[in-house]
């Protein structure tokens, strides 16, 4: 360690992101889209004024919360973006979760909320999946301490999603604490709670464009609340950084919003993708937990999880593996073309054979 760094700087255990590697393989990691933006945004990106590029953007981002706002049918006054939903969940953990009450959140779950909260010195109250890998909803609710409540619908990397009645029933009896919701894979086949913010205005729902938009290389994520909190939050941003996204990706996050129809058939593709490649999974032996995202978590009884690893990276195949006691024997897949799964088959044939 450095004898520069700061005590706090020293404490920290950083996010570590799956691996981003330099040579060919399939790629079925990091939960990227395997189908390409919408057309409108190649043609955004041909037209646009690279002497624009001079000018700093616009600190509000009119245009694209503008856009968001029509999407989900709010204000834009309840929508807020930033770089990323990585940004836009930082900005939330300091607006809103820096109390001395501990933040209740799910014990597996996305790995960043713990880096979140020793950054800001929050303390987590962690509590355990259910015994059916879902997210406890009721012991999430049972605390009264102001601290507040987060986790990921669908949540990662179990892929388990709860229906909006079970969401509303949480949000009844959590009135004076702000719960978060992160929706970053919810249009894979789970239900968004956007439209339940008029009624709660406790609840923040965030989201991102890196997984169903397909565009992770651009990084760009928003949130959707009560105006109270989009206040919060421009608060925090404006202390941080005035230009968090550039003209540039405003202008492709409008053009992606724009084309539904590229974005209902590529949403489709992966979801059909999923269910079969689910069931060839099982019918190789494994457990596949059910999935609302556009990844399943896997385990084999005859094979530890970093083996399988080793076996498919050494077929040029690259998945998750997780070395944590709760899911070490799990491998995270990300749902790829039918091409991709089908040589993730073929591999794991051969591996389990």
């Amino acid at each position: 360690m450095s004898q520069y760094w700061s005590p706090a700087v020293r404490e920290l255990t950083p996010y570590v992101p799956g691996e981003q590697p330099r040579e060919q393989l399939v790629k079925l990691n990091t939960n990227e889209n395997p189908y390409p933006p919408a057309p409108g945004v190649g043609e955004a990106l041909r037209h646009y004024a690279t002497d624009h590029l001079r000018l700093y953007p616009d600190p509000t981002s009119a245009d694209l919360r503008e856009a968001l706002a029509e999407n989900f049918q709010v204000t834009s006054s309840q929508v807020f973006v930033g770089n990323g939903s990585d940004e836009v969940l930082a900005f939330a953990f300091q607006a809103f979760f820096c109390h001395q009450a501990p933040l209740d959140v799910p014990a597996i779950t996305y790995s960043f909320y713990p880096v979140y909260a020793n950054l800001y010195r929050i303390e987590l109250r962690k509590h355990p999946l259910t015994a059916n890998w879902e997210v406890d909803i009721e012991a999430l609710a049972a605390n009264t301490e102001r601290g507040g409540v987060i986790f990921a619908n669908p949540n990662a990397p179990t892929g388990h999603a709860h229906s909006l009645e079970t969401i509303e029933a949480l949000l009844k009896r959590v009135t004076d604490r702000v719960v978060l919701i992160d929706e970053a894979y919810v249009d894979f086949g789970a239900e968004s709670a956007v439209t339940l913010i008029n009624r709660y205005p406790n609840l923040l729902v965030t989201g991102t464009f890196s997984k169903s938009r397909s565009l992770a290389g651009l990084r760009l994520g928003y949130a959707v609340g009560s105006e109270e909190l989009i206040d919060g939050l421009e608060r925090v941003k404006d202390s941080f950084n005035s230009f968090p996204v550039d003209s540039l990706a405003s202008v492709v996050g409008i053009a992606a919003l724009k084309d539904t129809e590229h974005f209902e058939a590529c949403r489709e593709y992966v979801i059909t993708t999923r269910e079969r490649t689910r069931q060839r999974l099982e019918a190789l032996g494994f457990e596949v937990l059910p999935s609302k995202a556009n990844f399943v978590l896997a385990q084999h009884p005859s094979f530890a999880g970093a083996q399988l690893y080793a076996g498919l990276r050494e077929r040029g195949i690259l998945v998750r593996h997780f070395n944590t006691p709760e899911l070490n024997n799990f491998l995270r897949i990300t749902i790829g073309t039918d091409d991709e799964m089908d040589s993730l088959i073929e591999a794991l044939q051969t591996i389990c054979a």
